[in-house]
């Protein structure tokens, strides 16, 4: 991962290198790594992922097909 520093901003250059992080999911694996998970666990964590991940999917190609409302959910804090 590269991130440039503009007009010696470090602020928004760790802002943007955290955003990538995120976006390619090192903060989730560092989490998953942190501690040991059985088998039996993780096989139901997945399980429940691929299903959530499932639902998104119908549920967005049904918005699409106008089936379903688009959402109302705000994309944060209104102040």
């Amino acid at each position: 991962m590269q991130v440039f520093v503009r007009d010696n901003d470090i602020d928004q250059a760790l802002r943007v290198l955290k955003k990538m992080m995120i976006r390619d999911g090192v903060f989730h694996e560092i989490n998953m790594r942190s501690a040991y998970i059985k088998p039996s666990e993780r096989r139901a964590r997945e399980k429940t992922q691929a299903i959530r991940r499932q639902r998104k999917l119908l549920r967005k190609k049904l918005q699409r097909g106008g089936l379903l409302p688009k959402s109302n959910r705000s994309r944060g804090p209104s102040r």
